[in-house]
């Protein structure tokens, strides 16, 4: 199976960090301008516009970036101008950003409650998580929806905790639902 491009090009930059041992660095870099594209649609629309010749992307990227960045970074930006993948520039670094929080142990956690949550019950369950889990820091993502009457609902990537009093009502309910009198 052919791999995505932004794991192509996520993994060619992560390898990069590994051999200059500059993963801390290259991770805040990338971070930093992921934010930019971000904070700034002109430069997306700028980069996929059709009619503007590479070379003018790439004086852009050292207009903008060169003395801001390391010339790592700003090299990779060039390589992702001249092989035409620019519109996957945000789902590269998503991939790098997300396999350097890997490399490091640091998971994120998405907590939702009914209510907001005290300082304390915060640092139980970062303290829980990362006694189960294999991680060593957690970024901590708290939401507070009173739809789900209480409990918590916790997802780590791809995985989800849900001991809502909504969701165990509903269960109990299709339980209920199934007997015949």
């Amino acid at each position: 199976m052919a791999k995505l491009v932004s794991s192509t090009y996520g993994d060619a930059l992560f390898d990069l960090a590994l051999e200059k041992d500059s993963v801390d660095a290259l991770y805040e870099e990338a971070q930093d301008v992921r934010e930019t594209f971000l904070e700034n649609e002109e430069v997306l629309r700028l980069f996929n516009h059709p009619k503007i010749r590479k070379e003018e992307k790439t004086a852009f990227i050292e207009k903008v970036f060169e003395g801001r960045v390391s010339g790592d970074m700003v090299g990779f930006l060039h390589i992702i101008v001249t092989k035409d993948r620019y519109n996957e520039i945000l789902p590269i670094f998503d991939y790098f950003i997300h396999k350097v929080k890997e490399y490091k142990g640091i998971g994120t956690a998405h907590v939702t409650s009914a209510v907001e949550l005290s300082g304390q019950q915060k640092e139980a369950i970062v303290d829980k998580l990362l006694a189960t889990t294999g991680y060593h820091t957690f970024e901590m993502d708290y939401k507070v929806d009173p739809s789900i009457l209480g409990g918590l609902i916790i997802r780590i990537e791809d995985r989800v905790v849900d001991s809502s009093l909504k969701t165990q009502l509903d269960k109990m309910t299709k339980e209920l639902s199934r007997i015949r009198l």
